[in-house]
């Protein structure tokens, strides 16, 4: 039955819809496994048994009857913490919220349960969703499958572990400094951030309304023909915005590899990455180009990417500034107040960031969309690029201090963990839809390849994933959560 638990949703759903397994058995097949496995993991942190149970029989017996069954019809779900999930906390991992019940679905928690999924509970996050390891005074810390002395990344970090350990068939996540993308990287698994906006966050924002600047939510899963069909399924506006637009995505620049054309960035003064790692992607690269893509390895974007590293820091941390207190709003106007305009080091950024003005907002954002303008002309030679999704594989766990005050381990020296966040604005700025697809292993440890593309084209790179999923690099269980 280990083989069912990691079979990606598309097998899942299909093995309900022809009788080969009930939905209330596969629905039992995975509590078991959260029984066995999630003790050493603390992956999945909110149960909702009772409301899953009930839907899963619901499906067997319009099943039994002949009844069609939805797309998902029977595939057990989790979802990131931060989603309302009706009748429990909604907290994203502050003890200030624990009385935060949801009154309603998230409105993709609902077209998820429309699409026939048995939703059966919530997996962990970090502290406001801040941090590429996912631990909270709340529920805990969450270890990666591969090694549990080490982060399964963040924010999405339950979501991916629990995927890489089979004990769901599916999640959805939310990205805004690699959320979806860097927990994908980390534990093994696909991850993808879409476009910005065309995935309504409702039941994402925290009794917020307001869709914030950058950040989108988008599916997590085991193979790339799951993603596609979880991104049909939450996409679209909500009943506000459909009254007057519908999205209409468009298909795959291309059927296959052949003819394909690829830029390959594999490494940035910005952000240094393992030079193991950037050999897997030049790796890649090659085996692309001998399958008849078009492949080069030094097309780039007409911006610097310098700049375009500070841009996104600031608006970054002016995107996630609404939620802090006035006393950390003083705390970091200090701190800017003591940093020249030159210091362009991540706190200097991000104190100034916490507290921009509109005006230098709007500058900001005029620098943004030039760049972005610059990613619409290189889309036009170029279909898709291949990027790293972090600086090495999952580190080891450190909740010392704060995040901007740790390090990394990276070609046997330390450098500061937020480098890697230059990786996650490279498309995330811009609102570009990004892929994470596993790419190999890097001592034990899995790593993946962040395929970009242009705006609206997210079923280029969710179909380039695919082609790489299929040519070389699989999704593969971690040691010890196959039996």
């Amino acid at each position: 039955m280990s083989d069912i638990a990691f079979a990606p949703a598309t097998t899942l759903a299909r093995l309900v819809r022809s009788g080969k397994i009930g939905a209330a058995e596969l629905l039992d097949l995975y509590l078991d496994r959260v029984a066995r496995f999630d003790g050493a993991l603390n992956a999945i942190v909110v149960r909702d048994v009772a409301s899953a149970k009930k839907a899963a029989r619901a499906i067997d017996r319009a099943r039994a009857k002949g009844e069609a069954l939805p797309p998902l019809a029977g595939v057990p779900m989790t979802v990131k913490e931060s989603f309302n999930l009706k009748g429990h906390p909604t907290t994203w991992g502050d003890p200030a919220y624990t009385g935060n019940i949801a009154a309603e679905d998230a409105l993709a928690v609902a077209r998820f349960k429309a699409a026939g999924a048995v939703v059966f509970g919530k997996s962990n996050v970090p502290l406001m969703l801040a941090d590429w390891q996912s631990y909270n005074a709340i529920y805990g810390t969450t270890n990666n499958p591969w090694d549990v002395t080490r982060t399964p990344g963040g924010s999405s970090g339950g979501s991916a572990a629990a995927l890489a350990a089979g004990m769901t068939g599916l999640e959805i996540g939310s990205d805004i400094g690699a959320s979806i993308r860097n927990p994908a990287h980390y534990c093994g698994v696909f991850g993808h951030k879409p476009t910005w906006g065309i995935c309504s966050p409702r039941g994402h924002t925290l009794g917020t309304v307001a869709q914030g600047d950058i950040s989108a939510i988008g599916p997590l899963a085991r193979s790339a023909g799951d993603l596609a069909l979880a991104l049909d399924v939450m996409a679209g506006p909500d009943e506000i915005d459909g009254a007057g637009w519908r999205l209409a995505l468009p298909k795959p620049r291309t059927k296959g590899l052949k003819g394909l054309r690829v830029a390959v960035v594999a490494e940035d003064a910005n952000a240094e990455v393992d030079t193991r790692y950037a050999a897997l992607i030049a790796d890649l690269a090659r085996a692309l180009r001998k399958e008849g893509a078009k492949v080069s390895l030094t097309a780039r974007p007409a911006f610097d990417t310098a700049a375009m590293a500070r841009t996104y820091i600031l608006m970054l941390r002016a995107a996630t500034s609404g939620r802090l207190p006035d006393a950390a709003v003083a705390r970091w106007q200090a701190e800017a107040g003591k940093r020249g305009a030159d210091d362009a080091s991540y706190v200097a950024l991000m104190a100034r960031g916490n507290t921009l003005t509109h005006r230098d907002w709007l500058r900001l954002n005029e620098a943004r969309h030039v760049m972005r303008h610059a990613w619409a002309a290189f889309f036009q030679e170029w279909d898709v690029v291949l990027t790293p999704c972090a600086s090495g594989p999952a580190f080891p766990h450190d909740q010392v201090g704060e995040r901007q005050d740790r390090t990394i381990m990276v070609n046997g020296h330390a450098q500061p963990v937020t480098d890697q966040l230059f990786w996650a604005g490279y498309p995330g700025l811009f609102y570009l839809p990004a892929t994470a697809a596993p790419l190999g292993t890097i001592d034990g440890l899995p790593v993946g390849v962040q395929i970009i593309g242009a705006q609206h084209d997210d079923r280029t790179t969710i179909a380039v994933a695919g082609m790489i999923e299929k040519a070389w690099a699989p999704f593969v269980p971690p040691p010890g959560f196959d039996a």
